[in-house]
Formats: structure tokens, sequence, C-alpha cells
């Protein structure tokens, strides 16, 4: 809630039942400015990496929270769980994962945040469907994910809906988590390529309409086969030419740079199709970024400000030796 670009002066003191301390010295501390590269979603870096984090085991690693790997800026835990009211979600903890308690699970998401690290909840996924489509409805949502960010302390939300989504609604309801979280909400998405092959599509059209409070969306470049490119031609997956040539549709289509992301499996395991290797992803990066290494497809102008890119997920990254991250997070952080 604090203005952009504007100096603060803190001062520190401890409290006990004894009474208070002296209070430390002033620090003073100047606030971001609204630039494109770090707001929406006050605090997230200029170029970022997002990792999803299973909160279930299918076979990939199974990691508590404060194991996820350390060049993941965002994480997104997965997946929130719809109720029997349309529009409200909620969060429960997989017994899977071996917590001892939410309480410790909760404590986690404080250390990554300590870390310099935004724990956001995504909602959604292959099997998750929650429904925003009408006023009533996307007032559960807002109140309801406000709740779990008061909750568990998440610093926001990701909409990774893929049955459908009323735009008109889940505007509503993402103006109205806003309003109650405030200016640093983290607002992430992650839409299939389907979903922004125009400003028409109702993902397009929320991305669009959410343009001011929203952080990045990291479309997913998997489980696609070919679509059409800026450039109007078609692309396969699994290329250098797929991610630049759908990126561009997102980039010139009204999105800031610093709200487009490349999302790609983590590893062959991690996705049905698509997978590409890391080194693609930031050869597609310096394409966008730089007009380097591009393949056929070169866009007519540089998005210095793209945001990074995501992986689908920190477990199957982990099984399989943190490569993706190991290779993609040194090289997004190290964009202009």
């Amino acid at each position: 809630g604090l203005a952009a670009a504007t100096s603060y002066e803190f001062r520190v003191s401890a409290v006990n039942g004894a009474g208070e301390s002296a209070k430390s010295a002033p620090v003073t501390a100047t606030t971001r400015s609204r630039d494109g590269g770090d707001n929406p979603g006050t605090g997230v870096p200029k170029h970022a990496l997002t990792g999803y984090w299973q909160n279930f085991d299918n076979g990939a690693r199974v990691q508590k929270l404060r194991e996820v790997q350390d060049q993941y800026d965002i994480i997104a835990v997965s997946f929130a769980d719809s109720t029997a009211s349309a529009g409200e979600i909620t969060f429960n903890l997989d017994p899977a994962l071996g917590y001892s308690s939410v309480q410790e699970f909760k404590n986690d998401i404080a250390a990554k945040q300590a870390a310099g690290k935004k724990v956001i909840i995504s909602v959604g996924g292959e099997k998750g469907n929650v429904i925003v489509n009408d006023s009533a409805s996307a007032a559960r949502f807002a109140d309801s994910a406000h709740r779990l960010m008061q909750e568990y302390g998440f610093d926001g939300v990701d909409i990774d809906l893929e049955h459908g989504i009323n735009s008109t609604w889940l505007t509503q309801a993402l103006r109205s988590l806003s309003a109650k979280a405030g200016p640093s909400m983290v607002l992430t998405m992650a839409p299939q390529t389907i979903d922004m092959q125009s400003t028409s599509t109702e993902y397009f059209k929320l991305a669009l309409n959410v343009k001011d409070i929203l952080t990045v969306v990291n479309m997913q470049y998997y489980n696609s086969g070919s679509m059409l490119g800026c450039d109007g031609k078609v692309y396969s997956q699994g290329s250098v030419d797929f991610l630049t040539a759908l990126a561009c549709i997102q980039l010139e289509g009204g999105l800031d740079p610093s709200q487009v992301g490349l999302g790609t499996p983590a590893s062959t395991r991690g996705a049905g199709s698509g997978y590409v290797d890391p080194s693609v992803v930031n050869a597609a990066l310096d394409c966008l970024a730089r007009g380097t290494r591009c393949g056929s497809f070169k866009p007519a102008r540089t998005y210095p400000g793209i945001r990074g890119a995501m992986t689908w997920s920190t477990n199957w990254d982990a099984l399989n030796g943190n490569r993706w991250s190991d290779t993609v997070g040194p090289h997004v952080h190290a964009l202009p």
C-alpha cells in the first residue's frame, strides 16, 4: 500500500513481556517505480522464473516447499480445491508430502518469502474446475481466495483453469480480490496455447481486462499440437520458433513484455508432448529479448523486458537433477 518511487524511513524495536526496546537508528528505503518491470506484484524481479509445486505425488520427486530450488522466484502451489459452492476455493495439504502439520507448511511459505520468493496458490490444473459465471460465484471466488491468502500467507493467485472461463465474471472476481489484497498481490496465468491465439478468446480478454493488476502470463507451450504464430504461419511445438512466434501474439496483442513468460515442461515426463531442451528456452528468450539465436522466425522488434520462463514442475525438475532450473534460471536472471 505504499506509494511508488517514494522514500520512507523505518525504525525497528523489539517487544516482549517486559516492554519495548529502544528504537534502532533510522533506515531509509525507496519503493520501486511503476515502470512495468516490477509491478503489478511488487517485489517480483524484473526477470523471473516461475515453478509449479505439486501438492500431490504422481511419480515426480516429492518435495516439501522449503526444498524448492532457489532459482525459482515465483512458486505456484498446485492446486486449490473447489467446493460445492460455485466459485469457492479451499486448500487441502496432501498427506503424501510428509508434513507433520499445516503449520509446518505455513512456516515453509514464510521461509521462502523471507528468502525473497513469492508463493501463490494456483487455481485449476488438468483436473481442477472452478466455475465463476455470475456475480455470486465471482464474490465467492474473491472472498475464499482472500481467506487463503490470509490463512496461509500466499502472495497471490495463479489462474490455470483449463476447462473454460468467463472473462466477464472472472475479471470481476480478480478485481474484487485485488481490492481486498492490495497492490502487492501477485497475479499470474497459465493458459493453453489455444487460449491465446487471438485477443477475442476469453483467456486473452481476461488478461487484457486485468492488465493493470496482472504480473505475468506463462502460457503452456506443451500438450498443444501445431499453432499459428503472429506471422500467420503454422509452427509445431517443440521448437524455438514455436516459442517465439506464439509469444509474439501476446507481445503484439496488448500485453506488456514484463507480462509474458514462456512455459515449458521440466522433463520429458512433465507433459504428454512439447518438451524442449532447456537450451531451447534460453535461445527463445534471447531471440525475443535481444534478437539473437532465433530460428526461421525473427520478430520485427525485440522485447528486452520479457518477464522470463515457467515450468511444470519443480518436482519433475528435481527428479531430472534440476537441469531445467539450473540452465534456464541463471539465463533468465541475466536478461537485459
